[in-house]
């Protein structure tokens, strides 16, 4: 016998001891041993120990009867299947016990085992075994109404089993309703009460026609309103289909047009309570079928708005004559008030909460309703800030909260920049409310309830996020508001910090100007709180004082406020802090950061106090603990524009600063780097030239590849300190090119680690005398290519490489102008000469791209007939780096190139393709008022050459165009029309891609004219032709992604036809004869294809303007459309279920088939190695989209998820499958966004 099986066994003796403290104590040491996850029990100590609990469940003391049920949840996990339902066959029979006791003891045995069953999911079957075991017994127990007890522990056991493992009793299903129903009608309120919560869980669970069953018999059960039926009956049953709405409202669509008139009717019954219930079932009604509850919205608005003020025992009208009367005899009124308004029968207040929770429903499902609701529910619900109730006051506050954050605009909208849209007259609506609700606050903001003035924060809070300034004319009102929170040492600090949370963020979005008048009342109040003995409280009013002096004293404009009467104050306040060290870590940081504002934006001021402020931080710079907050306080200090003097700091923060450099805290060293940056700028020449060479020495580890963020700010502050210390960094620059070189030749060389090395570089031949000479930088830098054996072997150079270098040598020669008009006739030389590798050809070209337009004429006479002749050059290396340079040199001397490009794509048809990457060069690089000109000859060119083009030449040809419109957009965009009412289809498709070259992410001032044409265009989408539909579903995907605006109010047009481009047309599905096979090609497949990716790209920019049903119709379709198209549907679908889980979720019977279909096809034997993966990745694809509609609560209990839960569950492989891809959203912190455009 094992030690743990001898101990077992000797606790069991001890429990059938008669002394009840050894019983106790034996149970207790046994429930420890339980919990253990190393214990593991033979068959013998299981049958014993399950005998030995179930026994001590009838124990004669109740303390050991609680420990005995206690152990029964970790004993489930330890024991076999057979003995569990053992275990549960006990309890169900000592459930219809005689004994009270006995019976409580058992219904606590059932829900903990079931509490710790493993759920289906995990491919376990005893949760299922003993659900179904104990099933039929429950039902028999709530039929047989003998004792009330023990039916309401049978129900409230049957809810819990339902809610956790509703799906798995699908055979249940049917007699569980129907033994469910009949207790609806019961005398007993508590039976009525549990029986309309366990039909809720079902009707989750249950299969389609039980769902229909059910609904009937709810909806025949529910009298007319003028029909004689008991009040109670009429309540069990609205709150039964409340509690239907709120489990499984998803699928009550179909029968809302019945169901909603009936309850419409009973709301105006003289009943509170059934009020109450019809309320909270609309809501529920709204939230999960917003769709199909359309046609009532203006019924259950207006009943929303009469309940919303349904006060019957209460006068408002009299607020004022008691306000007066407060102030005569506070106490008495207050007395008073309590005695007359405490009535316990007053159930009013539930519907006005009902009523109000309805309406933010309303509010957040219906966000294409919005300027109704501004017009007619936010003035209804400002009114109701009055109320007395403060449960219904929070849900008044919540409702008008939704209502804000519904009219924020989306991201990347301008007002300046759009025209009169449906956003800005929300705003502008939204604006004239105001006044109101300042007004509707004035009096909350002082009250007593410290949930009201929690919820006037939050509202305002949210309000001047969605309307930035509007605030600014009411500050009096807002400031003694916020005094009054913060000084309310009677409250707990939570008001208080709340009160510091919404004043900074006032601060980030009012003007400064407002709060001039109102610092001496505020600095006080928010002192007291930096001193606050609360870790929390002092924290957050540091925050508020750093944002005061930030916001009230900026350091790019003048000071309109003096700081003499307050710096003191702060100064005082905020080194009180700093000074001390027994405080916690977060207020310390804060203090640093404070400090760091305070000296940046006001250290003129501090006087005497500056110096030991300095050696404050430079003492906090020596902690391992403040020494990063003290690094940004340092850089903030050395960033100001007020030039501080440093001095007294400088020699000892050098050392300290470089031996940081070495440290492995990332975050450390990039702000390090700050730093060190933004003294070198400041204190250039005041550095100590022996802590300026420690830190350089420090410098050539960081100049590397393995981390760029750390490489680029290294590199600016080496040219930063160039200029400032040119002989320190003589000292250091063989090592520390050495190792910028190295990173130049990096093909993952960022573009702005390139923009630091070009500047690094050209300080270094800026300097008098120059650090290094010209002609030893040029020949390290080409060195690579030149003597690739001298420089170190190594493998070729990437592409990438030689791009950089080119830009370096440029940057040189625009450093030394002197010197440009040689170096570019020794590239002149090396691209011509017969002996010049392939490599150093590229160089030469790509250098004499950038350096050409330095160099002046001279050598751009000699390099047309160089690159001209390169173009016909066997390399495509150097063809590619010979047409951009003709391109680039050709901008900077427009007049002899341009038209000499030109006459060569005439006369050079076959390198047509080269000249036309020059000529897209050059019309991108040259200015738009130099090439105004050659407009005429450059357009009609290439129209001129469209209709013969190959593909990739026509979209080369719509690239030059696109950069040619941007030369003179009024004058050229206009064309478009009569290009595209008589072009050729291929000039049409040409015009179409040349738009979407007009599409920049960043605002461009093209972007009005051009929104004025996007309708046009947009018809494209029923141009006949399948290319130029598809060029212009390309251009609608880059609209929608980069710049939304430009088609967010078409898009009630554009999307019909959108959707019918989704289709599958079979007129366009033909077979082609291989050899003995045939073949089935769609042409339509790229249109479709290009179709879905622009209804990806909706998603995430217009979600706000789709039709999600309408949407989600087509998502459907696709899911069983070709390869291509499932893999976007796949992910379309995991990406609605996290933005729209209510649609999704009525349609998630109908989703599953075809994700189903897709994770069960087999490939033919036989098939080709790709098809095998294809088809592996499709599944993966589909379960992500599965695992995505798991995260819905509700979806797991649809009968058909359940079953594909299931089936997953069977199948080994589908199951390693669904582990993988849970383990992987596990891990991920968040949805990548697809780039589709």
């Amino acid at each position: 016998m094992s030690t743990a099986a001898f101990h077992i066994s000797s606790l069991l003796e001890k429990m059938t001891s008669s002394d009840k403290d050894f019983r106790f104590m034996a149970t207790s040491d046994l429930m420890s041993e339980l919990q253990k996850d190393s214990i593991q029990l033979d068959e013998d100590s299981e049958r014993k120990v399950v005998k030995m609990l179930l026994r001590l469940l009838d124990d004669k003391n109740g303390e050991v009867q609680n420990l005995a049920v206690k152990c029964l949840g970790p004993l489930v996990g330890k024991v076999k299947e057979y003995q569990v339902e053992t275990i549960v066959d006990a309890l169900c029979a000592n459930l219809r016990s005689d004994k009270e006791q006995l019976r409580d003891i058992a219904g606590i045995g059932l829900k903990t085992v079931l509490s710790e069953l493993p759920p289906a999911a995990t491919g376990s079957g005893l949760a299922t075994n003993v659900c179904r075991k104990i099933t039929g017994q429950l039902t028999s127990a709530i039929a047989q109404q003998e004792d009330v007890a023990v039916q309401l522990e049978a129900l409230d056991i049957l809810s819990d089993m339902l809610s956790r493992l509703g799906a798995p009793l699908g055979t249940f299903h049917a007699s569980l309703l129907h033994c469910l129903l009949p207790q609806l009608s019961s005398p007993r309120l508590a039976v009525r009460k549990r029986a309309v919560v366990a039909l809720g869980h079902l009707a989750a669970a249950c299969s389609t026609d039980l769902f229909v069953e059910l609904a009937d018999h709810l909806l025949d059960r529910l009298p007319g309103p003028r029909a004689p039926a008991s009040p109670a009956a009429i309540r069990t049953l609205i709150q039964c289909l409340g509690s239907v709405g709120r489990q499984a409202g998803h699928r009550l669509g179909a029968h809302l047009n019945r169901l909603v008139p009936l309850v419409e009717e009973f709301c105006n019954l003289d009943d509170d309570e059934l009020r109450e219930s019809c309320l909270q079932a609309f809501e529920a009604f709204l939230r999960k079928c917003p769709k199909e509850m359309d046609p009532h919205v203006a019924n259950v608005t207006s009943l929303c708005l009469q309940y919303l003020k349904h006060d019957p025992n209460y006068n408002y009208n009299s607020d004022e004559d008691e306000e007066q009367m407060e102030t005569e005899d506070s106490e008495f009124s207050e007395q008073e008030s309590e005695d007359e308004y405490s009535d316990d029968d007053d159930m009013s207040w539930k519907v006005r909460r009902a009523a109000a929770k309805c309406l933010a429903a309303l509010i957040g499902s219906r966000p294409d309703l919005l300027p109704d609701f501004l017009c007619t529910l936010a003035p209804a619900l400002i009114r109701r800030f009055k109320e007395r109730e403060e449960n219904v006051k929070a849900d008044v506050f919540g409702a008008y909260i939704v209502m804000l954050r519904q009219t924020r605009p989306p991201k990347g909208w301008l007002e300046a920049v759009e025209e009169p849209t449906q956003t800005g007259s929300n705003l502008h609506m939204l604006r004239g409310q105001v006044p109101l609700v300042i007004k509707a606050l004035q009096r909350q903001l002082k009250d007593r309830s410290i949930r009201a003035r929690q919820s006037c924060f939050s509202l305002l809070t949210e309000l001047a996020g969605v309307l930035p300034g509007s605030l600014a004319g009411y500050m009096p009102v807002l400031m003694s508001g916020i005094v009054f929170s913060i000084a309310d040492r009677s409250s707990s600090s939570t008001i208080r910090m709340d009160a510091l949370a919404f004043l900074q963020g006032l601060l980030g979005t009012e003007p400064a100007e407002a709060f001039h008048p109102h610092l001496p009342t505020l600095l006080p109040p928010v002192m007291a709180c930096v001193a606050d003995p609360f870790y929390k409280m002092a924290a957050e009013a540091l925050l508020v004082l750093q944002e005061l002096v930030r916001t009230l004293w900026p350091l790019d404009k003048p000071r309109m406020l003096d700081p003499e009467p307050y710096v003191g104050e702060m100064s005082a306040a905020t080194l009180a802090r700093l000074r001390a060290t027994d405080l916690d870590q977060e207020v310390k940081e804060r203090a640093i950061s404070c400090t760091g504002h305070l000296v940046g934006h006001l250290g003129d001021r501090l006087g005497d106090d500056l110096e030991p402020t300095l050696l404050l931080l430079l003492d906090r710079l020596r902690n391992e603990i403040t020494r990063l907050p003290a690094v940004k306080a340092l850089t903030l200090v050395a960033r100001s524009p007020l030039r501080l003097d440093m001095q007294p700091i400088l020699a000892e923060a050098l050392p300290i600063l470089a031996s940081f450099l070495r440290k492995n805290q990332r975050a450390l060293r990039l702000a390090t780097l700050a730093a060190l940056d933004a003294l070198a700028q400041s204190q250039g020449l005041h550095l100590p030239p022996s802590a300026v060479r420690a830190v350089l020495a420090e410098l050539p580890a960081l100049v590397c590849e393995s981390d760029m963020h750390v490489a680029q700010l290294a590199v600016d502050f080496l040219a930063t300190v160039t200029q400032a210390q040119p002989a320190s960094v003589a000292e250091v620059s063989g090592p520390v090119l050495a190792e910028l070189l190295r990173l130049l030749r990096s093909p993952l060389l960022p573009a702005g680690v390139l923009v630091a090395a070009e500047g690094f570089l050209q300080a270094l031949v800026g300097t008098r005398p120059p650090c290094v000479d010209y002609a030893e930088l040029i020949g390290l830098l080409i060195a690579p290519v030149y003597d690739p054996e001298e420089a170190g072997g190594g493998p070729a150079l990437a592409k990438q490489a030689f791009h950089s270098l080119a830009r370096c040598v440029a940057a040189l020669s625009s450093a030394c102008p002197q010197e440009a008009a040689a170096t570019a006739h020794r590239l002149v030389c090396d691209a011509r000469s017969p002996h010049s590798s392939t490599g150093v050809k590229v160089l030469a070209f790509l250098s004499l791209a950038e350096v050409g337009q330095v160099a002046g004429p001279g050598p751009q006479r000699e390099l047309k007939a160089v690159l001209l002749d390169a173009l016909g050059s066997p390399s495509e290396d150097v063809r590619a780096a010979a047409s951009f340079a003709l391109g680039r040199v050709g901008a900077g001397n427009l007049p002899d190139f341009l038209p000499f490009l030109l006459a060569q794509i005439e006369a050079e048809p076959r390198r047509q393709y080269l000249l036309l990457h020059s000529l897209r060069e050059a019309l991108g690089a040259a200015q738009p008022d130099g090439l105004k000109p050659y407009a005429e000859d450059v357009w009609a060119l290439l129209f001129q050459r469209c209709p013969d083009a190959d593909e990739g030449t026509r979209g080369l040809l719509a690239e030059c165009v696109g950069r040619l419109v941007l030369v003179n957009p009024p004058f050229l965009l206009p064309r478009f029309r009569k290009q595209l009412a008589a072009g050729q289809p291929h000039t049409r498709s040409m015009v179409i891609t040349a738009v979407k070259f007009l599409i920049s992410d960043q605002p461009h001032p093209i972007d009005p004219l051009l929104k004025s044409y996007i309708g046009e265009f947009m018809e494209s989408l029923q141009d006949p032709d399948l290319n130029v539909r598809r060029a212009t579903l390309a251009f609608f995907n880059s609209a929608v992604h980069n710049k939304p605006s430009l088609v967010r109010d078409l898009l009630q047009d554009i999307l019909p036809l959108l959707y019918q481009e989704t289709k599958i047309r079979r007129d366009l599905i033909r077979e082609v004869e291989m050899g003995p096979f045939k073949h089935t090609v769609d042409d339509g497949l790229d249109v479709r294809k290009a179709a879905f990716e622009c209804m990806y790209s909706l998603l995430e920019s217009c979600l706000g303007q789709l039709d999600i049903c309408e949407f989600l119709n087509h998502v459907e379709d696709g899911l069983k459309d070709h390869y291509d198209i499932r893999m976007l549907t796949f992910i379309m679908l995991a990406r609605l279920a996290t933005l729209c889980p209510v649609p999704v979720l009525q349609r998630v019977d109908r989703l599953i088939e075809p994700l189903r279909g897709t994770c069960t096809a087999k490939v033919k034997a036989g098939s080709v190695k790709q098809e095998f993966e294809k088809q592996d990745e499709l599944k993966r694809s589909a379960m992500r989209a599965v695992a995505a509609l798991l995260t819905i609560p509700e979806a797991g209990k649809s009968p058909s998820m359940a079953d594909f839960s299931a089936q997953i569950r069977t199948n080994p492989e589908l199951t390693i499958l669904f582990e993988s891809i849970q383990k992987d959203s596990a891990s991920a912190p968040s949805t990548d966004l697809m780039e589709l455009s």
